[in-house]
């Protein structure tokens, strides 16, 4: 098992599980997750998922699907913004 702090921000943060405060929860999840299969969990929309971070740095999509994650990493993600 893996503990990741996940934050989910405007919109998304109603995906969060119970227990966050400020965005923001810590979890774990099984060694090896991807960031996609975390999206899954959590029930974020994948079309939803436009900026992801691990740690602060981007996620590109097609590396979504990947092993990316370790313990103790920071998993943000904010939703597509439309505005000018």
């Amino acid at each position: 098992m893996i503990r990741l702090r996940v934050k989910l921000f405007a919109s998304l943060h109603v995906y969060l599980p119970d227990g966050a405060e400020c965005n923001e929860v810590t979890v774990e999840y099984p060694a090896g997750i991807t960031p996609n299969a975390l999206l899954a969990e959590l029930g974020v929309p994948r079309e939803m998922a436009h900026l992801v971070l691990r740690n602060g740095v981007y996620i590109k999509p097609a590396e979504r699907g990947r092993p990316v994650l370790g313990d103790g990493d920071a998993f943000a993600v904010w939703p597509p913004v439309a505005g000018g």
